[in-house]
């Protein structure tokens, strides 16, 4: 059974989205059991049974479920049509104003974003790791959107499920890397807890974006992968473990 979480903020306006987890698929482990990438080792038929079962509980058919090849860039797309699942185009956020078709970012720690643009009928979706993050995904998914119509003003964001800073070392090499190409990421390196080592604050780092972005509401679901492993793929948690992982979809659609 798919139990995704839901945005209330998203819920309250009718959008129909879910942000689904590990849990209610056909994957045995390690992928257990919610694994749509086929990327990791998993066995093609249980992605494909994984990814339409949840086409199907979205309410869309198999085919219109829009993936892209996630590259860590800061590259959005418009759709109208999805790609065959094993031939899709790179990028690493969608938007469509097409009704009947469902956008799908897959993550496993970085920040899945989705927007609605309900007035205006405009949605999208971006996945944000620290790359895609400090580069701009967020500001080029929402410029994107409003190249199709979309209203500043009427765009709502949740973001979902992904790693939280307590859990997210990322040592002095890796700090001076990022403040040498982007100095303004500095707030977002931290010592949480006494950490002896910086940790990055990708949830902030987002919703920094989003709030700069002048939209008409946000919405954090505020839930930590890997403290949250039993729930959701978490691919540090998984390394840790040295264990392999799968991957997990967030979903909005235009019914």
């Amino acid at each position: 059974m798919l139990t995704p979480l839901k945005s209330k903020q998203f819920a309250d306006l009718n959008i129909a989205h879910g942000f689904y987890g590990c849990e209610g698929g056909v994957s045995p482990a390690p992928f257990d059991s919610l694994n749509i990438s086929f990327a990791v080792g998993d066995d093609p038929q249980n992605v494909n049974a994984n990814l339409d079962a949840i086409a199907q509980h979205m309410g869309v058919g198999s085919n219109q479920l829009c993936l892209i090849k996630q590259t860590h860039s800061i590259d959005v797309i418009s759709v109208r049509a999805a790609s065959p699942r094993h031939a899709r185009i790179e990028a690493d956020g969608m938007v469509t104003a097409t009704k009947g078709l469902a956008i799908g970012i897959q993550t496993a720690d970085c920040g899945p974003v989705l927007f609605a643009d309900p007035k205006n009928q405009i949605i999208g979706g971006c996945h944000a790791g620290w790359k895609g993050a400090v580069g701009g995904i967020v500001g080029n998914t929402i410029d994107a959107m409003i190249n199709l119509g979309a209203e500043r003003q009427h765009i709502h964001a949740t973001l979902g499920p992904a790693i939280r800073v307590e859990n997210y070392e990322v040592g002095d090499a890796f700090k001076q890397s990022v403040l040498a190409k982007f100095a303004h990421t500095s707030p977002y390196f931290k010592f949480p807890n006494g950490a002896q080592n910086p940790h990055f604050d990708l949830p902030h780092c987002i919703l920094d974006q989003l709030e700069s972005a002048n939209i008409a509401d946000i919405n954090d679901l505020a839930v930590c992968t890997y403290e949250n492993a039993d729930k959701f793929f978490s691919h540090r948690k998984a390394t840790h473990l040295e264990k392999k992982t799968g991957r997990h979809l967030s979903v909005i659609a235009l019914l």
